[in-house]
C-alpha cells in the first residue's frame, strides 16, 4: 500500500475528523487544512480560508512541520489533496453565502491541485444531491434505488453547489487528465450516535425520508476514502459513499412500498440492501463495511 502526502481540506468537520485518524493509521502524513484546527496526535494543522485562492495555493505548496525542513531539498509536493471543507448543511449560513463558499472553495482547491501537478484529487458531494434530503415539501426520487447516474436535480442551496462542484471537478478533469473523484456522501453517523440515535430512527422510520434512510459510518467512510487514494486511472468518477444496508429495521422492498410506493425499482435489491446503493464502490474500489449498524444497536423499535 502506497504511504501519501496529504493535503486535507475540513478535518476538524464531523466526517474529517474520523476520516483523518484512519488515514493516519494507514501510514499517510496528513496536512489538515481547515479554519479550525484538530486536535489528533500526528496531525499538523494550518489556517486556511479555502475561498481565498491565494491561501490555498499558498498551502498546497507549504511544508508538513517542521521536520520536513531538515533535509533541505525544498518543500515536496503533496501526492494527493482530500478536499471536505464545506458548510456542511443549510439552515448554518444564508443560502447565498453557503453557495458561495462551497462552490469557490472546492474551485480554488481543485484549481490549486491541478496546476501544481497533484495526480489525485478526492472531494466530498453528497446524498442531497439527489434531491430529496432538503427539498421544500415531500420529495420522491425519479427511481430507487439511488444510484450514480442518476439525473440529480436539488432545489436547496447546499445541494446545488454539490452539483457545481462535481461539474468542475469533471471539467478540470478533462483538462489536465488527472484522477478527481467525487464521494456523494451519505448521512454521516459518529461512533456515539448509533446508541443514541438509532433506537429513535427505530420507532420513527419516516424521520429517515429525507435521507432514503442512508447512512455512512464515519470510520468506513476513512476506508473509503483510503481505497479512492490507492485506485488510480480512473479519470473522473463518482461514487455513493454509504454503508451497505438502509439505517431501519424494515427490509427494503417493505420500507421502498411504504414511504415510496410511486416510485419505480429498476432492480432486484438484497433484503436489506441500501436504497441509496454502495454497489459501485464495492465493485470498483473493493469496499467491504466494516461498522454495520447491527454492531452497535440492538433491532428492536423503540426509544
Amino acid at each position: 500500500m502506497t504511504k501519501m502526502r496529504l493535503l486535507f481540506t475540513g478535518g476538524s468537520g464531523k466526517a474529517g475528523k474520523h476520516v483523518v485518524p484512519y488515514l493516519l493509521n494507514q501510514g499517510h502524513k496528513v496536512l489538515n487544512v481547515d479554519l479550525t484546527p484538530l486536535d489528533h496526535p500526528g496531525v499538523e494543522n494550518l489556517i486556511v480560508d479555502v475561498t481565498d485562492s491565494g491561501q490555498v495555493f499558498n498551502a498546497m505548496s507549504s511544508y508538513v512541520g517542521f521536520a520536513e525542513l531538515e533535509p533541505g531539498h525544498g518543500v515536496p509536493k503533496f501526492d494527493a489533496v482530500v478536499h471536505f471543507a464545506a458548510i456542511p448543511r443549510i439552515l448554518l449560513k444564508p443560502d447565498n453565502e453557503t453557495f458561495r463558499v462551497n462552490t469557490i472553495g472546492t474551485y480554488n482547491v481543485i484549481e490549486a491541485a491541478v496546476k501544481l501537478g497533484i495526480k489525485k484529487i478526492i472531494i466530498a458531494s453528497s446524498e442531497t444531491t439527489y434531491g430529496i434530503c432538503f427539498s421544500d415539501g415531500q420529495t420522491d426520487p425519479h427511481v430507487l434505488p439511488l444510484e450514480e447516474d442518476y439525473d440529480v436535480d436539488p432545489m436547496d442551496s447546499y445541494g446545488m453547489s454539490k452539483v457545481v462542484n462535481e461539474k468542475t471537478a469533471r471539467s478540470f478533469q478533462r483538462r489536465s487528465g488527472v484522477d478527481i473523484y467525487a464521494l456523494r456522501i451519505g448521512n454521516v453517523i459518529e461512533p456515539h450516535e448509533y446508541a443514541e440515535l438509532f433506537p429513535h430512527y427505530f420507532a420513527h422510520p419516516e424521520v429517515r425520508r429525507r435521507n432514503a434512510f442512508c447512512y455512512i459510518d464515519a470510520r468506513d467512510l476513512g476506508q473509503i476514502v483510503d481505497l479512492c487514494l490507492q485506485k488510480d486511472g480512473l479519470g473522473f468518477q463518482i461514487f455513493n459513499a454509504g454503508n451497505d444496508h438502509n439505517g431501519a429495521i424494515i427490509p427494503t422492498k417493505e420500507l421502498a412500498a411504504r414511504f415510496f410506493p410511486n416510485v419505480p425499482i429498476t432492480r432486484e435489491m438484497g433484503e436489506n440492501e441500501a436504497l441509496f446503493s454502495n454497489r459501485k464502490i464495492r465493485d470498483v474500489l473493493g469496499f467491504r463495511e466494516q461498522h454495520n449498524w447491527r454492531k452497535y444497536v440492538k433491532a428492536e423499535p423503540g426509544e
